[in-house]
Parts: structure tokens; sequence; C-alpha cells
């Protein structure tokens, strides 16, 4: 886990221990990485600071309820309380940290001075001239990304590494390329090698989901065989993935990231493409900043001896106001009342054994019997005699979660099932069109509609006009929508993710419709093209 508690604050930076962090009142994250969201899950309830990208991500992967989400926009100082009365409040301001979609660092400003949180990031000259740090303010604390804080460990700059995987697939003009990632991040690289190569990247749904909201070129799908550049996840780069790939098509993979890793095939490369600051970019980054310590966000890897050279004098420490102690104590403990509601719910009850006369029970339960099947053969349309030769069958009702697409009954509505603990998850017919959601909707989630303003259920639209382009939830499937390279991929989806949650397949329509057109991904080739044909 790579979290901190701020010492003598009530800030807690991607640290989702409340055990742990008893006094931490204002929680803030910096980005998705699973490393850096160890115990936040949909059982979150306290208020949580985070970039616009994350607040999506957060909630649409991790489900955590909207209501306890704060959005803060990147590039803004934000002024939030430190105490109950908001008599003392502090500054934070969010600056991009160029490490992946959402991912920002921490200035914090207050009685405690001022801190800095890279979180992980990768350096660029520009970040010293965001407006938060070309003040000519003073440092106090530098909570940084020591990944690849190592002399030894010398990287090229992410440019140069993209243009080694370029390079590398040139050797390899008819082979497919497997591009193993983490489940967020590199985005950038991969539209760059769909444009440079003029070639389809095919993506997960949920990766395309991703793609769609950072509004990249056109150039991605979940379609298996438009293109040749395949991302997969990192975990799928294997000898046995590579010898399956290789007996129907020749493959490499690729593997970019500045960790040591053994290949087991020789067709797996490793390209040192990082997003992790380099050591000479960390040099070159505190050397501006001069803070007055570095404290290493990766804690097993100790990285303050680098910089001794580039520090100012340390100041000292600060002391907590009255009105903050107290908010970081007010709620450390719970009230006896609910400790006491908690110990009553979670003890056994004791049942007692109830006496019953069998004499009394037996003649009793035998009247009934006869009394139940009198009124049934009065009330069954059926002759008895009939009903002995041809038992009633039990109802059967056809389940439409899989209809045949040539089917007439497919224009009566799904039947749908919710509840305040299960969303049924329904899987799309084969041959129609599943629209991932856009970014600027609601998502569906297991709770009651009543509670979150949600419409009837959904069910499939009866016109012949297909799906509108405005994406309303009652469109979300037609089975007279024109044929799209969308609707090639259905089978593909249905077949390898039917279990997934409801929230990802009942969305609005022209999401992959809208990011598979063939005419679009020519002009964005053309465009990338062009300052090289002059």
């Amino acid at each position: 886990m790579n979290g901190v508690l701020i010492p003598h604050t009530p800030i807690a930076v991607d640290f989702w221990s409340l055990r742990r962090a008893s006094t931490a009142r204002l929680f803030f994250l910096s980005h998705m990485h699973s490393d850096h969201t160890v115990g936040l899950s949909s059982t979150w309830a306290r208020p949580l600071y985070c970039s616009p990208i994350t607040a999506h991500l957060l909630h649409r992967h991790l489900q955590v309820s909207k209501q306890w989400i704060r959005t803060l926009e990147v590039g803004e100082s934000h002024v939030l309380p430190l105490d109950e009365t908001g008599r003392e409040t502090m500054t934070v301001t969010l600056i991009d940290a160029n490490h992946c979609p959402g991912s920002v660092m921490f200035l914090f400003e207050g009685y405690f001075g001022t801190i800095l949180y890279t979180g992980d990031f990768r350096y660029t000259p520009s970040m010293l001239k965001e407006p938060a740090l070309t003040l000519g303010k003073q440092i106090h604390t530098l909570y940084l990304d020591n990944t690849n804080c190592n002399p030894a460990l010398v990287l090229p700059s992410r440019q140069e590494a993209a243009q080694q995987i370029i390079r590398l697939i040139r050797k390899y003009p008819q082979h497919n390329i497997k591009i193993g990632l983490y489940s967020l991040g590199k985005e950038s690289l991969l539209e760059q090698l769909a444009l440079e190569f003029r070639t389809w990247v095919v993506l997960s749904p949920r990766r395309l989901e991703l793609v769609q909201l950072l509004g990249l070129a056109d150039v991605f799908t979940v379609e298996e065989k438009a293109g040749r550049i395949h991302a997969v996840d990192h975990t799928e780069i294997c000898r046995s993935s590579m010898l399956h790939w290789n007996q129907s098509h020749p493959t490499i993979a690729i593997l970019p990231t500045s960790r040591k890793i053994h290949t087991s095939h020789p067709d797996i490369h490793i390209i040192p493409y990082s997003d992790h600051s380099s050591y000479s970019e960390l040099r070159t980054f505190v050397a501006a900043l001069k803070p007055c310590q570095v404290l290493p966000i990766v804690s097993r890897q100790p990285c303050g001896d680098y910089f001794k050279d580039s520090l100012s004098p340390r100041l000292s420490m600060p002391l907590i106001p009255d009105s903050v102690q107290q908010y970081m104590s007010s709620s450390s403990r719970k009230p006896s009342f609910l400790w006491l509601l908690e110990r009553k719910l979670k003890r056994p009850r004791i049942q007692g054994v109830v006496f019953e006369t069998p004499e009394e029970n037996t003649d009793q339960s035998q009247a009934d019997r006869d009394s139940k099947k009198t009124k049934k053969e009065n009330l069954s349309p059926w002759p008895r005699d009939f009903e002995k030769q041809h038992p009633p069958h039990s109802l059967r009702v056809k389940k439409q979660f899989f209809p045949d697409p040539c089917s007439q009954e497919w224009d009566k509505a799904a039947p749908f099932c919710e509840s305040q603990k299960m969303v049924t998850v329904l899987t799309a017919p084969l041959g129609f069109s599943v629209q991932l959601k856009t970014p600027d909707e609601k998502f569906i989630s297991p709770k009651p509609r009543e509670e979150i303003g949600l419409d009837p259920p959904l069910i499939p639209r009866e016109d012949n006009n297909g799906p509108a382009a405005t994406g309303d939830q009652s469109d979300w499937i037609s089975h007279d929508s024109p044929p799209s390279h969308s609707s090639k991929a259905a089978p593909l989806l249905v077949t390898e993710f039917r279990s997934l949650a409801l929230k990802y397949l009942l969305t609005p329509v022209n999401f992959f419709q809208a990011g598979f057109s063939s005419k679009s991904f020519d002009q964005q080739v053309e465009k990338y093209h062009q300052p090289s044909l002059k």
C-alpha cells in the first residue's frame, strides 16, 4: 500500500485503513491504481476528494457511492475546513501528475506549512511552471514518488521509449502485436501506435469506455480481428499465451515497463517505457523545489540521502490549533449507544421450546388437509380423471435474457428483477449492440430505483426507427438498429463477458458505434501523418 497519514494534521492521502487512521478526517485519492486504493471499496462512507476522471472511475469500478465523492478541478485551488466550525481552513491545489488518466499531485497549504504530495508522477519541465509552484512558496515537506529512485537505473524519456517500440514493431510487419498493460495507463501510447501503423487497436470493453472518456483519437475497437495491435492485461504475457497465439498467427508481445522482468519466451520484449520519474528527473525536480525535507511514498525504498544537497533548512514543527485537535479526536471513538446497539444486534437470539399436545394437533391438521383438498377439487377446471391421466404442468416462462434474434417474441418486454441487495445480470442477445456508458450520464447501481431517481425498468424499444441519438436509457438495445462493427463485436462480448455486472451492459446507445468509424479513422491517420508529408 502506497499511502500516507500526514502527521499533526487530519489529512490522509491514498490511505484507507480507518482503524489506523483514527484521527484523519480529510481523505484524498491521487489516482486509481490498485496499490493506492488498498482498503477502498463500495462500503466507504466518508468524504473523499479526487480529480473528475478519478471520481468517474472510482464510482464506476469500485462502486463507491457518489454521495461521498468530492470532485476537485485540476489546476485550481480549493479551500477546505480543518475543523467543525470552519474557523481553521487549508488550501489544496491539484496538479496534473502525468502518470495515468486522472492522476494528480496535491499541494496542501495551512497551519502546517506547505506540503506537496506527488503520488505517482512522471516529471516534465512544465510542472515547474504551474502557478501554484511558481509563487516562490517554500515547500516544507515533499512526499516523493521514489519508484525509480536508483542511480543505477537509467531510463529514456517516454518519447524515446515510444520510438523504441515503433522500431521494434517495424521489424515484424506481418505479426500481431500484444501489448501488456495494467488496467489504467499508457492509453496515449496505444493511440500513437494506432496512428503510426494505420491500424485499429483492439481493447477490452472496459478500456474502450475509458478512452472514450479521455477524448482520444477514434482508433479503438473491441472487434478482435479489426487490427493487429491488441492491448491485453500484462499477466497474459507469458510463455503459454505466446505458444497459443502463435499457433493461429505470428505474434510478438511487448511489455512497456521499467521493472526488471524475466522473459519466458524469445518473442516477449521488454521496453523501458515508464510512467514514473527517472532518477535524473527526480534530482531535477527536487533541486528546483528545494524542500525542507523529502519523504518517500514507497516506504520500502528510502531515498532521502540522494537529495541532501538540494534541501532547505528545516523549520520547527507548528502547533496544532485547538479546534483542529478537537476535530481530529471528536469521532475517533464510536458513541457508546451505537456500540451497545451493534453488540445487541450481533448477539444471537435464543429461542425457547414450545410444547404442544400431539393428539389435538393431529386431528386439527387432518381436518385442514381435507378441507383444502375439497376446495382444490371444486376450483379445478379439469375433471378428476383427466387430471390423473394428464397432470398439469408447472408454469413455464420463456427466458428472454437470451432470445432468438429471429423470434417475434423479442418484441415483448424482457423481465427485470431487482432488490436492494441484488441486481439481475442481463446479457445481450447474440447479434445485438451492447453500448457502454457515456461519461456524463449516471450509472446503474444496485440501489432501489426510487433512491437514485431512475425511471421504470428498461425494456427494448418496439419502434422501427432504431435508438435515438440522445442516449436515453429506454433505448439501450434495439433489434432494428442498423448493422455496424459494434454489432459484430456483440457475440464476443456475450461469450467472454456474460458475467459482467449490470452497470457495464445496460448503457446508452451509440457508444461503440461512435468509436468504430472507418471514415473517422482515416481522417485521424491522415492528420497524424500530414506533417511528415511536407
